[in-house]
């Protein structure tokens, strides 16, 4: 073979892996993945991709479709394995669309408000291009007035939240135990105590397998008017040893302990992970952190977290023997909150435990025990239970000396002044020295 030969085939061997590595780069990313979620109100849509290319979304009419286009990616997966009933999706489809992108076709079975959002590569996921398509014809819920009656004898309004849930599954404990299974467990058994239990009224933040971002908890607790915020969770920590339930609270000036630093953390990245699109939002929490409103909650959930505390403490172990506080993004609300992690699913024997129905009944009711025991030691006004209090009351006797008024006398026996009044059958503010009040005691 003469030298030019040798030549001409070198760089036809060249040329052939060039063109073969053009034609693989002409894809700069592939699409690998895909999972959905249905929620009350939107379904979720999450695709996995390798790189993050620009990507355009429009709709069509006539039949009703979503048309996705995404610059230089290919599809390395099938769309078969989606389970769509309960959606607004018919089928999802694909092909070539324009040169060098790839269209997705989302055919519709009734018209959607789609949002869609990218979330970069973290710890637990690789590039996600994700979807929400929000209900359009969503039934209004009516809200009926209540009578005077009803509206002086509420009930206690108790939002269970359930930490975690759809592509964020938490902690991942022995034998693949998801904390997002655990804990939602334990918020449906709550929730069936407290609807039981006269002068209670529980609700949810999720009552199925999706994600809902931390702000939005705290956000639909305010908006169900509740009295008290209950986030369970199952968390880990990074040594296998630690153990034990513990009950948080919100603290603006740091956490208690390393391991409240740790799980605060981890928390407050979970919209990262279950998927939140948090750019161009204005919170205003420093407003709200400095508010008298938000430090009259957090004493609140102060009091009641010690009564939780002290309820499973007779179940489990405890981490600290102390309520514990940090700064996670669930509790920062006006709403009084708690954070219960009701265990490490990270620990062998704790993970057993809560992998077991009956224990996490056990856990649920403590909960329930140590929530009922507060609402009935410290009823908010216009209750059921501050009526059933206070109908027929223990009392003893005050007899007005000079100077004295009743909101002091109410301040002082920390009763409301309203109280005192139909206690004594006041219609006015009037008194007298000598006269005899009788006061009411818990």
């Amino acid at each position: 073979m003469n030298g030019n030969s040798m030549q001409k085939r070198v760089l036809s061997l060249v040329l052939f892996v060039f063109v073969s590595l053009t034609a693989d780069l002409s894809f700069g990313a592939e699409l690998n993945g895909v999972r959905l979620w249905r929620a009350p109100d939107h379904t979720r849509v999450v695709f996995d991709l390798t790189d993050i290319n620009s990507y355009k979304v429009f709709s069509l009419s006539n039949p009703l479709r979503l048309v996705v286009d995404i610059d230089n990616t290919r599809l390395k997966t099938d769309f078969s394995q989606l389970n769509l009933s309960n959606t607004p999706i018919q089928k999802i489809r694909h092909s070539g669309g324009e040169k060098g992108k790839m269209r997705l076709v989302f055919d519709l079975q009734q018209p959607v408000k789609p949002n869609s959002f990218i979330l970069k590569a973290n710890n637990e996921h690789s590039n996600r291009l994700v979807f929400d398509l929000y209900d359009r014809n969503k039934r209004k819920v009516v809200i009926k007035t209540a009578t005077r009656v009803q509206q002086q004898r509420r009930d206690v309004v108790v939002v269970i939240d359930a930490g975690h849930g759809g592509e964020d599954s938490g902690a991942v404990g022995y034998r693949k135990l998801l904390e997002k299974d655990v804990v939602l467990d334990i918020s449906k058994r709550l929730y069936r105590l407290l609807d039981k239990e006269k002068g209670f009224r529980p609700e949810y933040t999720r009552k199925g397998d999706y994600y809902i971002g931390l702000r939005k908890r705290s956000e639909m607790a305010r908006d169900k008017q509740a009295d008290l915020l209950v986030s369970i969770h199952a968390d880990s920590f990074k040594n296998r040893k630690a153990h034990g339930a513990s009950v948080f609270t919100l603290s603006s000036n740091g956490a208690t302990s390393e391991s409240a630093r740790w799980l605060a953390s981890r928390e407050n990245s979970a919209d990262l992970v279950g998927g939140v699109e948090l750019e161009n939002k204005n919170w205003s929490l420093k407003k709200t952190l400095i508010s008298l409103s938000m430090n009259a909650s957090i004493d609140a959930s102060q009091q009641a977290a010690d009564q939780v505390l002290e309820s499973i403490g007779t179940l489990s172990d405890l981490h600290k023997s102390g309520i514990e506080q940090a700064g996670f993004m669930v509790l920062k609300s006006d709403v009084p909150s708690m954070l219960i992690e009701t265990g490490f699913i990270s620990n062998r024997k704790e993970a057993s435990n809560l992998g077991k129905p009956a224990y996490r009944q056990k856990m649920a009711q403590k909960i329930f025990d140590g929530l009922k025991q507060y609402f009935e030691q410290s009823p908010p006004d216009g209750t059921y239970l501050a009526w059933q209090k206070w109908k027929t009351p223990t009392v003893t006797e005050h007899v007005i000396i000079r100077g004295e008024t009743l909101s002091e006398i109410a301040y002082r026996y920390r009763i409301s002044l309203e109280v005192l009044k139909k206690v004594n059958r006041l219609n006015g503010s009037s008194i007298h020295v000598g006269q005899k009040l009788r006061i009411p005691v818990s």
